[in-house]
């Protein structure tokens, strides 16, 4: 799972950055965010339930 969280979160910066030089690819901009959230939010999760998935 940390992996995972890994590589979503590389792409969720990757996305934040094309979005944020390219504007006509400005929703790029926006799927960074949600996928930046849900990292956080999985993150999150799997610390607080102390689960070690």
């Amino acid at each position: 799972m940390n992996t995972l969280l890994i590589i979503v979160a590389v792409i969720a910066i990757a996305l934040l950055l094309t979005g944020g030089l390219v504007q006509s690819l400005n929703f790029l901009l926006w799927v960074g965010v949600v996928l930046a959230v849900l990292a956080v939010i999985a993150f999150l999760f799997r610390t607080i339930s102390g689960r070690k998935a």
